[in-house]
């Protein structure tokens, strides 16, 4: 049977971190930096008890959930567009601005789905030097020239944990030509409280020049009804909005956005939670030469480069045990490196005394 004849991508497909042991009917999840606490209860609550229409499309336009975002974030509503995660915002970003031949800066080790959706739209990518898996200012410059389109960034980075000063951001954009299109990943900016610190969304609501990614999937716990943001010109979004998909945010999913953003007990909390956990396992890890970036997101880099045992060798033994973390080895290729995610207590607990039985062997 003749099969129609489809492109090939040169792509290395995302391959997202184990979420399954085949011995174990639950195991201790520390690979996907989700939420440590779940979903909001308030979201719950309103999950729980709403009578949903299932049955008509939602509101292509997310009206509801950009104005709850307005508020929350005391933001433009029409400089804001939704999407099925900030993934999608990230592919439409893709779509829009380039071109077979255009070229996209990233730093060394980043969010992979940058390069993914990039080279899908044929652009090339310049793949920036980091110093200490810190992204550097002056190595994403030395990448740029004439073809340069876009310069994507995580800030702080995933999978490094690193992050960039305040300063450093507005280096940064104003150092570049003004036709490069800066575009900010504030995933995990909620929980950053570190004073040199400011987000791309605080730094840049009136440039026209920046586009900004945020989600629901990480400090709400909405990971599985995928619903992300962006925020940039007006112009920008009316030109989005124009190949954006006409229902890709479904209604569920907007509703429970609305209501995360309104919880603000919760969020504390998570914020709270997340500080306390990762500075004690950071201090936990460090007894056994395991030595991490600064706190600065809801996940820890591992480095074993002092340690007596290897990553690959701590990895398989936890997951002999039910417990999950990420290897750098695939995608990100980074050898002898883990990423951890801040879990629950008792996902913490379990993890620092599987660690502990392993090293006392």
């Amino acid at each position: 049977m003749t099969i129609p004849k489809f492109k090939k991508f040169n792509i290395e497909a995302y391959k997202p971190g184990k979420s399954k042991i085949k011995k174990f009917k639950k195991v201790i999840k520390l690979s996907a930096n989700e939420s440590a606490l779940g979903m909001s209860p308030m979201a719950r609550k309103l999950l729980s008890n709403q009578n949903f229409i299932l049955d008509k499309y939602p509101d292509g336009k997310s009206e509801f959930l950009r104005k709850s975002i307005s508020k929350a974030y005391n933001c433009n509503k029409d400089k804001i567009i939704c999407g099925a995660g900030s993934d999608e915002v990230i592919q439409m970003i893709c779509q829009l601005f380039l071109n077979p031949k255009d070229e996209v800066v990233v730093p060394e080790y980043s969010f992979l789905m940058y390069r993914i959706y990039s080279k899908i739209v044929g652009a090339k990518i310049k793949f920036a030097k980091e110093i200490n898996f810190k992204v550097s200012i002056d190595e994403l410059l030395k990448k740029v020239n004439k073809k340069t389109k876009i310069i994507f960034i995580a800030n702080p980075n995933n999978p490094t944990g690193t992050y960039l000063t305040k300063n450093e951001v507005l280096q940064l954009r104003k150092r570049l030509d003004k036709n490069i299109l800066l575009v900010i990943d504030d995933a995990y900016a909620e929980y950053m409280k570190n004073s040199d610190y400011s987000s791309g969304l605080d730094l840049f609501k009136n440039k026209n020049n920046v586009f900004v990614l945020r989600t629901f999937s990480k400090m709400f716990g909405l990971a599985s009804l995928r619903v992300g943001w962006g925020y940039g010109s007006k112009k920008i979004i009316n030109a989005l909005n124009v190949i954006k998909p006409p229902f890709n945010v479904n209604g569920v999913a907007q509703l429970a956005a609305a209501e995360s953003l309104k919880d603000k007990k919760f969020i504390t909390k998570s914020i709270k939670h997340n500080l306390f956990y990762a500075k004690k396992i950071k201090k936990f890890l460090e007894s056994y030469h395991i030595y991490t970036n600064s706190v600065s997101a809801n996940f820890l880099f591992l480095n074993f480069e002092k340690c007596k045992y290897s990553s690959n060798y701590l990895y398989k033994k936890l997951k002999n045990k039910g417990i999950i973390l990420r290897s750098t080895q695939y995608g990100y290729h980074i050898k002898n490196k883990l990423r951890l995610t801040i879990g629950s207590k008792k996902e913490n607990l379990k993890f620092m005394n599987t660690v502990r039985k392993i090293f006392n062997t």
